[in-house]
């Protein structure tokens, strides 16, 4: 691959990895379905609880499960024959019999709860160590409030992570809310570290944009002048993007760590792949400012989701074109950078699991 281009094309993800599953809101004791990496997947609670996730296929038809019913403190049952399956995926009852086949057993995935999420590990389970989930500690801390939604992206998740890694183009997708020309003018520094690269732009003495001059007056009511702006992305392999993103008064020390004169925010991304053409595209808005407020979380998390949709239109038209150019060769420019450092963390990612197609 050159270092001037990569392939336009579907790329595999990572299994050895933790995604999201589900809001934590969303798995109750009524079995859902849901396809991650390519696998339909059933989530349900325990009697007391505690998530489960299993392949969404019984082992006897391959009926959904997840169609079934939870039965007993832990047990999923099979809508078709009422074969039931514990939490671990093996049978503990078969209809008309009381000896059980040892061979009736279904996966069952590694799940975690955090920051308000239900994160499922689809790879290796003796690899699914729970200290490597993502960091996005702001979604339950005390000193940030806000909200979120999912988007059904028809887009290879890859796409999304490249859309997320370099913001210049919100000064053409996003131009009535959020973007503007200092966006493609200004200066921005990449750095990486083992699992992880940042992108930092900072942009001074500018017009707000709409969308941070209504945050701004929020906070400081009539607010007038010109502000000091920054967008500081911070990417976890395998597809976890939390962009502290804000506007303070020119002038007033943010670029110095001083935010005090501003707001600031955390746009919360984690993206997973549902197949090899679409994704489950989890998202959040936080803030630490006016935390009481409900009206503003809910205008923020509305105003965040209009943006997003412009984005969404803008991936799935250039997933159409990537697969009817197949063999078509990506450019990449300078703002590209971040990006590119993403695809070679994945590739190792995915060279390790020998899972990487051959360009």
């Amino acid at each position: 691959m050159s270092t001037n281009t990569v392939t336009a094309k579907i790329l595999p993800h990572p299994l050895n990895a933790w995604y999201v599953a589900a809001w934590d809101h969303e798995v109750t004791r009524k079995p859902m379905s849901r396809r991650i990496a390519n696998r339909p997947v059933a989530l349900y609670r325990t009697e007391d609880g505690r998530a489960v996730a299993l392949a969404d296929a019984c082992w006897h038809r391959l009926a959904p499960l997840s169609q079934g019913k939870v039965v007993g403190k832990d047990g999923l049952q099979c809508p078709y024959h009422g074969i039931v399956y514990n939490s671990a995926g093996r049978c503990i009852s078969m209809p008309a019999q009381e000896t059980i086949n040892p061979s009736a057993i279904v996966p069952s995935f590694p799940v975690v709860e955090r920051y308000r999420y239900v994160w499922i590990w689809m790879g290796d389970p003796t690899l699914a160590d729970p200290d490597l989930v993502p960091d996005m500690s702001q979604m339950t801390s005390e000193e940030w409030a806000g909200d979120g939604l999912t988007i059904h992206a028809d887009c290879n998740y890859q796409l999304i992570l490249d859309n997320l890694m370099d913001l210049t183009h919100e000064e053409f997708v996003h131009s009535s809310s959020i973007g503007q020309d200092e966006l493609s003018e200004s200066e921005f520094v990449v750095t990486h570290e083992g699992n992880r690269v940042t992108v930092t732009r900072w942009m001074h003495n500018i017009d707000a944009p709409p969308f941070w001059l209504k945050n701004m007056r929020d906070k400081f009511p009539g607010f007038e002048g010109k502000v000091d702006r920054w967008q500081i992305i911070h990417f976890e392999a395998p597809s976890t993007i939390r962009i502290d993103v804000g506007v303070a008064k020119a002038g007033t020390g943010a670029p110095e760590g001083d935010r005090s004169q501003g707001v600031n925010g955390l746009v919360m991304n984690t993206i997973t792949p549902e197949t090899d053409r679409s994704s489950h595209y989890f998202w959040a808005f936080m803030r630490n400012y006016r935390l009481d407020s409900q009206l503003i979380t809910t205008q923020l998390r509305d105003g965040v989701h209009g943006v997003f949709a412009e984005d969404e239109a803008m991936l799935q038209a250039q997933q159409a074109a990537i697969d009817a150019n197949p063999d078509y060769q990506f450019y990449n420019l300078n703002i590209d950078s971040g990006g590119m450092w993403v695809r070679r963390i994945l590739t190792a990612m995915l060279e390790a699991e020998g899972r990487l197609v051959a360009s």
